[in-house]
Parts: C-alpha cells; structure tokens; sequence
C-alpha cells in the first residue's frame, strides 16, 4: 500500500483528530455521549466518494494540523475550518474549535461551534460545545436555549446527572445572579417534573446560594423537599445553608434524618453544628450515628474527642477504644497510623487529666512518626509544665527540629499555648510579639496579642490593639466581641460595648459566646430580664463555664439562688480550676 495514499492519510487525520478532543469544563455528565448514539452519524455527512475532494480536504487537514503543531494556530484553525464546511464533518469542526481552544482564542471556538451547530442542527455535541464555550468566555445571557436544547437531548437515565453539573459548570460566571436567573429559565420544564424537579430545584439553590440569595436558596431546598421528601441533597443543600448563617434551613436536615438517611448525612450534619460551636448537638448526633452505625470510624474519634472537652473522661475512653478496635483492623497502613497517632494524643490528655503524668506520658511515646513528633513533643511539654518544670518544657519546644519560617512559628505557637496554660500570660505576651514580628499582618496573631494583654494586666493595650484589628479587617466579629465584653465586664462605655456586641453578632448570630456576651452587657446595664433570657439562650446552645459564671451571677441576682448553684455546679464539674467562675463564687461569698 502507498503509505502517501490520501485516503488513507486522511482516515489517519481523522482518527488523530478523534483522540486530541477536550474537556472545556471536565464534569463527567458533560462528557457523556448520547445514548445509542453513533458519533460519526450524528456528526457528519458524508459526502459522495470525490478523489479531487478527498485530496484536497487532506490537504487542508494537513496543513492545519501541521500549522496549528509548528506554532500558528491561528492558520491551523482556518485550514481545519474550511475543511470542515467542504465536508460537514462534525469530528473537523470539533477540531477546529479544539485547535482555537488550545490557543486560548475563545471567540474562535464559539465560531467554529456555531457553524458546526449551524451545518449540523441536530449535533448533540455541537450544542453541547456551544454551551460549554458561552459559559467559558462569560457570555451567560446567551446560555439559556443551548441549555434547554441539551437537557431535551439528554436520556431520561442520564439527566439527573446533567442537572447536578450545572452549579459546578456555572460556577465561574462573574454575575452569580444572572446564572442563577437563566439556569431558572432553561429548567422551567424540570422544575416542575416530579422526575427531574428534586435534583432541578437543588441545582437552582446551589446557583442561588453562589449568588448570596440565601432566601431563593431556602426557597429551593424547601421545594425539592417537597417534591421528593427522600432526596437527601435538599437536605445538604440544607446545611449548606446552616453554614451560611441560615438557621431556618436546619428543619429540612432534621426532616431528613428522621427517615433513615445515609450514615454521611448525619455525619455532615455533626461537622456542621461542630463548626457552629454547638458542641452538645453534635454530640447526641454523633451517639445516635454510632449506635446506628458501630463501625463508622471517623464518627468515634469526633465523639471521643467531644466527650474529653466535656470532661466526661470514662465515655471518651469507651469511644476511643472502639475508635481504635476499628482503625487497627484498617489495611491502609498509613491510615491506620495516622488513625493511632490521634488515638495516642487523645489517651494522654484524659490522663493528663487525671493527672496521671507517668501514663500520659507512656502514651505519648508510643508514637514514633516523624510527621508526629511534634504533637507528641508538644503534649510532653505540657507535662512537664504540669509538674512545675517551665522551663524545662520550653527548652523541649524550643529544641523541636525546624529552621524553617513555618516551623519557627509553630514552635513559638506551642510555647505561647504552653505558657497560657500555666497562667503566665506576661510571658505569653512577650513570645506572641515574637511571633507577629515574623507575620506583621497575620490579624488572628494581633488579635490574640490582645486577649494576652488583658491578661497580662493591660487593658489599654488590649483595646488598642483590638481597635487596630478592627480597622484592619472590619469584617472580624471576634475583635467587636472582645473589645465589647471587656469594656462591659470593666462596667465602661457601656452602650458602645453593646453596640459592639450586637455588631459581632450581625456577623456570627448563633455564636453562644457572642450571645452571652450581650447578655452580660444587659445585666451590667440592669437589664437582667433580657440578660438572664441572653444568657440561658448561650447555656442551651454551649454549656461552657464561663457562660455558666455569668448566667449563676444573674439568677443569683434576681433570687433564684437554686438555679444559680444548680448552674455553678455544672460548670464546676466541667471545669473546676475556671478563673471565671472561682473569682464569682468568691466575690459572691458563695459556698458550693
């Protein structure tokens, strides 16, 4: 055979042109073909046999591959283009767009699409890369009868994954609403499908949520719930909300959960309340989930863990064990060590609570990963400053392996936490200068340069830092929270710390520490109605100590002494060494 036979050099440029095709957005669904289609049918036709034309269409193809491989595409793309149209070939005008694509020439692409699209009405492909390529050169406005024409193309088994691409294949349009608003448009007739709707109306949330309309995305969520009271995305879709500060959606996720969800769910939704500090919530989701699920290993150690914070230390050893039962019948080796390493940390911290030093530290050392040895260092450092020996567990964090930038501030963190632990905020203090030296505009570090000036006995320092905090990042609540609570606990500016407080709270309003904040503002201001409703609000949420200090002074102040001791004792057996709460007690004169 003539290996310069152009017929057959044209089959090799076809079959080339097959292979280099792209992904303009790479989500699965849109890659997918039609089903029972046949690409060469659906995207060309072919012309009657003309060894002229055969010819002279290789030659095109020739040279467009040839120019768009040596550094001009723009010649490639034109060569592969007219091919294109000489022969109505679907695989030449996807070529043709590719080779545009490829040199970042987008209105090049959109060109070849449409004229593909144009030679080739009923083309799935063509549509589909028209679609891609508006959505990629931002022209969103355009997008709506493209979109309609492939979801009406898709098959019935496929669709739903097509809906549930649309957020991701959406995701990087500059106006969020506009893409919510034509994705809208185009899913009139899925919306209302009892099919198609549940996961129609999730996608439509998701796109309303990226464009900051948490009511449209609630609305959502809500209508996909409703069509279909089994779809569980409305419910992630749900906590998505939550974590947005929407707490209306939190209905939907329990809806869900009260019909036998997925293990993950559940899960999900425990992270959730852990990130919104509502620690004793995520607790009882966790024990409900174990005891559905015993060998859901993740769901022990986050329970495990809640429970040593709760200081309920023989819960969190059952919890730990069976944490550590299933993470050593793992076969992923370097899961499993990883798996016991947390185990290990969290076995010396209950015994450091007993304190049990010896055992803690026998714990400890059974970690032998490099990777760990910080954390282990780091315990045993604290151990050592448990038994009085300060400057020994500093010289242990100081003497860490690490020259790094990085490494140095990990180090100069642990001993900041070291030293805070033991009550020597002055010294704490000076070591967290340190440590902005080497971040100058890290607002966290300035911001807990402040908190260890109160306690170091500098209150003006504290405000003024704070007040720089605020300047800097006018959007970080914790900086409002701390500057107010403090003016309120020093009985000064009283009206501007709650107005700081209730600033804070715009920005995080189911934060319990913010909550009980304002409710200690009410009671320095002598509103101890609003201030006990505040305060009993934040216990319910975080039955942390101090908000346990302040709520027991309130009741104690409006004679419910029962209550308040009732209150005091919780928050003793939590945290019986609580600065908070020993300097109430004994200002009160009262005696548990």
């Amino acid at each position: 055979m003539d290996y310069y036979d152009p017929m057959v050099l044209l089959h090799s440029f076809r079959i080339a042109a097959l292979a280099t095709l792209i992904s303009v957005l790479g989500h699965p669904a849109w890659a997918q073909q039609p089903d029972g289609a046949n690409l060469t049918s659906s995207n060309k036709t072919p012309p009657e046999s003309n060894p002229a034309l055969d010819a002279e269409l290789f030659y095109e193809i020739f040279l467009g591959e040839i120019s768009s491989q040596t550094g001009d595409p723009g010649a490639g793309y034109a060569f592969m283009l007219e091919a294109a149209r000489r022969s109505a070939d679907g695989q030449l005008y996807q070529r043709a767009a590719d080779i545009a694509l490829q040199s970042r020439s987008g209105e090049y692409a959109l060109a070849a699409a449409k004229a593909w699209k144009e030679a080739l009405p009923q083309s799935r492909e063509a549509n589909r890369y028209v679609l891609q390529i508006l959505v990629a050169l931002n022209r969103i406005g355009e997008t709506p009868d493209p979109l309609r024409q492939e979801l009406a193309r898709t098959p019935a088994r496929s669709k739903a994954a097509t809906l549930a691409a649309l957020p991701q294949m959406y995701g990087r349009a500059s106006d969020k609403a506009l893409a919510a608003k034509v994705v809208e448009q185009a899913l009139a007739d899925e919306l209302t499908n009892p099919a198609t709707g549940p996961v129609a109306w999730v996608s439509l949330g998701r796109l309303r949520l990226a464009a900051g309309d948490k009511n449209g995305a609630l609305g959502a969520a809500r209508k996909a719930q409703e069509l279909d009271n089994a779809h569980e995305d409305a419910a992630r879709l749900a906590l998505n909300l939550m974590e947005a500060n929407t707490p209306q959606a939190e209905s939907l996720v329990t809806q869900a959960l009260s019909r036998q969800p997925a293990p993950d769910l559940r899960m999900a939704y425990a992270r959730v309340l852990l990130d919104l500090q509502r620690y004793n919530d995520a607790s009882r989701q966790l024990e409900v989930l174990t005891k559905d699920k015993p060998d859901l290993t993740e769901a022990w150690l986050v329970l495990a863990t809640l429970q040593l914070e709760d200081n309920r230390l023989p819960a969190a050893e059952t919890s730990l064990q069976r944490f550590m039962e299933l993470v050593s019948a793992s076969a992923d080796a370097e899961l499993r060590q990883k798996g016991l390493t947390q185990a290990y940390l969290l076995y010396a911290q209950i015994e450091e609570k007993k304190n049990n030093f010896a055992a803690a530290d026998a714990w400890l050392q059974r970690i032998d990963g490099a990777d760990e040895l910080f954390s282990a260092q780091t315990r045993r450092a604290s151990l050592l400053a448990r038994q009085g020996k300060i400057e020994e567990a500093r010289a242990l964090l100081r003497n860490l392996p690490g020259t790094s930038a990085d490494e140095q501030r990990m180090k100069l963190l642990a001993e900041v936490q070291l030293l805070r632990d033991q009550r020597l905020y002055q010294d704490a203090y000076q070591v967290q200068g340190q440590l902005i030296a080497l971040a100058p505009d890290d607002i966290e570090l300035l911001y807990d340069q402040a908190m260890l000036a109160e306690k170091a006995g500098k209150p003006d320092v504290m405000e003024q830092l704070l007040r720089q905090v605020i300047a800097r990042q006018p959007n970080y609540h914790h900086a409002y929270n701390a500057l107010g609570y403090s003016l309120a606990d020093r009985g000064m500016h009283l009206e501007e710390a709650k107005q700081l407080i209730v600033k804070a709270l715009e920005f995080a309003p189911n934060d319990p520490f913010i909550i009980d904040s304002l409710g200690w503002v009410e009671f320095r201001m002598g509103n101890k109605s609003d201030a006990r409703r505040h305060l009993e609000a934040a216990y319910k949420v975080r039955s942390d100590v101090e908000i346990a200090a302040h709520l027991g002074e309130v009741l104690w102040s409006i004679g419910d002494t029962e209550g308040a001791s009732r209150v005091w004792k919780e928050g003793l057996r939590a945290s019986p060494d609580n600065d908070t709460l020993k300097e109430t007690l004994k200002r009160l004169g009262v005696k548990l």
